[in-house]
């Protein structure tokens, strides 16, 4: 029923008359707050009923790319706790998402994603662009790296597909799903009513227990260890897990290594030994807490000759409390070198560790002996962390006037501009530099570190609209490699007025890369200085902050001088807090 013939009938312009309808429904019904998506033919049906029927509700955002629409998604799931969701067109809308998406699924994080193909009948198929846009089966380019994917044939297989995939997208370990909507399906006229999930159903499973006598059996081991270590890497994104594992810690004296795929532990915390390698020395028990990756954490790496030295003792015994193979792919090796362990405890973390707290309680209860060894043992953690915490602050200082400035202090004059501020982190720390700095005291002030090249921007972007409405100071410590791969994510920022701080973090290079063509050349005894070659952002420099302009964001820079930085940053932090946001180019060191 087209519009005119709405007005002429009295129906209402949201009147449920077309498939595409049901999606929107379902779209609502599971509450996604907002859709980014880069515009396609495949979905038009789908789009005019988010428009017409929907009312715009939740809002859709326009990005340039569909690498950023899944970013965004990424960014608000992983800061805001609830799944984002974002929409691709057909095949060729898939594939430039295909990186982001892989992202997301290493990072375990919810996205639903949506996508079109088609038409699959032949006879409604337009000439040529609609047969090299058709794949069979479109999921099949992504099954590899996603939880679930689906492509219903008819309008009746739409809601209780939608819903499977949520409940599979929200069970741990989380992360995207792909739902693949013909065209002609969407387009189609809404004939009958067609049952949704009903809203008392119970969109998510409960979290799973891990067995009580493997926690029983790492409380043992955990009373009798002399020096045990904590390991987290996901349990701080649980609700309440950053506050469980500074009980766990507190309660049998424990150092934390936090790997920091969430903030799962307050760095300035006494108990703290993230990023102080000889910390680890000496330990006799590594328990991990929903830890993908035990080996970076615990061995020294000569990246030059990829050779690792263990940090903990020889002997030392290893336990976990998490989801271990669930989930593990078939395909990519994200999963990471596989850790012997003597207690594997499958479940979730949430439930687990404090269930953990209450076993080593009753242990040491009334247990004078073992009260005194744990409190020795937190005084000993606790005089090396103020130590190490005091040296950092020291080395961070160093050079401090030298122009391009160095990355020390690039974080001091970043964290005295916001650390009387409600802030939040985006995603880079300077390789770990931030976390020698900052006070990372809440568990939302850092929801994880980014993933690799082209990433930052979008999840930023989306870990700012997780905040927006809480007014927090977001912040956005952006490598300048990263930004080249998709600065028009700075329109969306200025269209949809996110507010974040963006201070680039502006080496003129792939310095990562750079870095180890230098090791070759030492190793192989070539010419170092021709390391840069295929590396360097230089002749000619980007100008970031003009770049920023003309896509309508405040911009500033390039800043050399770093005695200009905190009246830069003063600026533009006035200019976020009016709800818009702001760039500045600050020239760092290599590093």
């Amino acid at each position: 029923m087209d519009d005119l013939t709405r007005k002429k009938s009295g129906v209402a312009a949201n009147y449920r008359g077309w498939q595409s309808d049901i999606i929107v429904d379902l779209i609502k019904q599971y509450d996604f707050d907002f859709i980014p998506l880069n515009p396609g033919a495949s979905f038009r049906g789908l789009h005019d009923s988010l428009i017409n029927y929907g009312q715009n509700e939740p809002p859709m955002m326009l990005c340039n790319h569909e690498e950023i629409a899944v970013q965004i998604a990424h960014g608000y799931a992983k800061a805001s706790g609830k799944p984002g969701a974002c929409i691709l067109h057909n095949l060729v809308g898939m594939l430039h998402a295909t990186m982001a998406i892989y992202y997301a699924y290493i990072d375990r994080v919810p996205i639903f994603i949506m996508g079109a193909t088609g038409p699959m009948d032949e006879g409604k198929r337009r000439p040529h662009i609609d047969w090299t846009h058709t794949a069979l089966v479109q999921g099949n380019a992504i099954r590899d790296y996603v939880k679930w994917d689906y492509q219903p044939t008819a309008i009746d297989g739409v809601p209780e597909s939608f819903a499977r995939a949520y409940s599979i997208m929200t069970t741990e370990p989380q992360g995207p799903v792909y739902m693949c909507y013909d065209a002609a399906l969407q387009e189609a006229p809404l004939t009958r009513e067609i049952p949704l999930p009903p809203k008392s159903s119970v969109a998510t499973p409960s979290p799973m227990m891990p067995d009580p006598r493997a926690i029983e059996a790492i409380a043992d081991k955990l009373v009798a260890s002399e020096y045990p270590i904590l390991l987290p890497e996901y349990a701080g994104r649980r609700a309440g897990g950053f506050e469980s594992i500074v009980k766990l810690a507190e309660t049998i004296g424990a150092g934390v290594w936090d790997i920091n795929n969430a903030l799962n532990f307050p760095n300035k915390h006494p108990l703290c030994i993230s990023l102080d390698k000889g910390a680890l020395k000496g330990s006799d028990l590594v328990v991990g807490l929903d830890v993908k990756d035990f080996e970076k954490a615990t061995n020294e790496l000569d990246s030059t000759k990829r050779e690792l030295t263990p940090l903990v003792n020889a002997d030392a015994d290893f336990v976990e409390m998490g989801f271990g193979e669930v989930n593990i792919s078939k395909w990519s090796m994200d999963y990471c070198r596989m850790q012997p362990c003597s207690v594997r405890a499958l479940g979730d973390t949430g439930l687990g560790i404090p269930a953990l707290v209450e076993a080593l309680n009753k242990r040491i209860d009334g247990n004078g002996a073992l009260k005194e060894k744990i409190a020795i043992r937190k005084a000993k953690i606790g005089k090396r962390h103020d130590e190490t915490w005091a040296k950092w602050q020291e080395e961070s200082r160093k050079n401090w006037d030298q122009s391009p400035m160095t990355t020390g202090r690039l974080a001091h004059e970043v964290w005295d501009a916001i650390k009387d501020e409600d802030w939040v982190l985006t995603a880079n720390t300077i390789k770990g530099t931030l976390r020698k700095v900052w006070d990372f005291d809440k568990p939302y002030r850092h929801p994880g570190v980014e993933l690799g090249t082209s990433t930052q921007i979008g999840i930023s972007l989306g870990v700012a609209m997780a905040h927006k409405k809480a007014g927090r100071l977001v912040v956005d410590i952006q490598p300048d490699g990263d930004l080249m791969f998709d600065a028009g994510a700075l329109w969306v920022a200025a269209k949809y007025e996110i507010p974040m701080l963006i201070v680039m973090y502006n080496n003129r290079a792939y310095y990562n890369d750079w870095e180890h063509q230098i090791r070759m050349a030492r190793l192989r005894g070539t010419d170092e200085a021709k390391a840069h070659i295929g590396m360097d952002l230089f002749g000619p420099e980007p100008d970031f902050g003009a770049l920023a302009r003309s896509m309508g964001v405040y911009g500033e820079g390039p800043i050399e001088d770093p005695k200009d930085v905190a009246a830069a940053l003063k600026r533009a932090i006035a200019v976020v807090k009016s709800g818009k946001p702001a760039l500045i180019d600050t020239i760092t060191q290599h590093r």
